[in-house]
């Protein structure tokens, strides 16, 4: 993907969820019936990094169903970021900490080194990377930040992610609008990249790219990763969302 489109595409995302931020987690309080079918690769980890973690919607899950251990949330939002403290505040029994970096930038995890939140012997032993990976522009973008997501797992640990479904739907295909509402042409994009609105009358549009699983076979291949279980939950008619939990190979 020509660098300038990533960045009009990462722009666009950041500043959408800077605007809704609020309402955007209003949204998100309640976890997908998803969360429960992952949660056994998280519940007896003690170390979990949330990539994309937004206000704290898997932090509230864990807590609620008995997790206790080091949670470390990574997020480009400060709005979502300030929601997901407050969750965490909540929660005393987590050790949560969060910090503020993009994963479109090329050295994010550098970053979560450099940061005093982490110790240098500090390795995730699972890696949640939640309705995330579709908002990262670009096919290589994507198995690079898989790529980074593998090199920070610990010995045996697993990465997590999920990704939406929405061109399975009927009714979210709907929500497609032209890239031409954003001064953009279809060929300036790669093939699987939608601009899919949002909110009540389409108040907001977001970049999402739709990762099926066949899709997300490649990127795994790429990155060193190998899907060893993938399932599909939520929405009207459980199909909304793909899961899948990945090890290194």
């Amino acid at each position: 993907m020509n660098p300038e489109i990533r960045e009009i595409l990462r722009v666009l995302n950041r500043d959408f969820y800077a605007r809704f931020a609020d309402p955007f987690a209003r949204t998100r309080r309640r976890w997908p019936p998803g969360f429960a079918l992952i949660l056994p690769h998280l519940q007896p980890v003690a170390n979990v990094l949330d990539l994309g973690c937004g206000n704290g919607r898997l932090l509230a899950f864990l807590a609620a169903s008995g997790w206790s251990g080091n949670y470390l949330g990574v997020d480009s939002s400060e709005g979502l970021l300030a929601e997901a403290a407050r969750v965490a505040a909540g929660h005393p029994g987590i050790q949560a900490r969060f910090l503020s970096a993009d994963l479109m930038d090329a050295d994010w995890r550098r970053q979560l080194h450099a940061s005093d939140l982490v110790k240098n012997d500090w390795r995730p032993e699972a890696i949640a990377c939640l309705a995330v990976l579709h908002h990262i522009p670009g096919a290589a973008n994507r198995a690079r930040c898989l790529a980074d997501c593998r090199a920070l797992l610990a010995p045996g640990g697993r990465l997590i992610l999920s990704t939406w479904q929405f061109m399975t739907s009927a009714r979210l295909r709907r929500r497609v609008l032209p890239w031409e509402t954003v001064g953009l042409q279809a060929a300036d994009l790669e093939p699987e990249d939608y601009l899919v609105a949002w909110g009540e009358g389409g108040a907001g549009y977001r970049y999402c790219a739709f990762i099926d699983l066949d899709r997300l076979r490649v990127l795994a291949e790429e990155a060193g990763l190998t899907i060893c279980e993938a399932c599909y939950a939520d929405g009207y008619e459980g199909n909304l969302n793909l899961y899948a939990v990945l090890t290194a190979r």
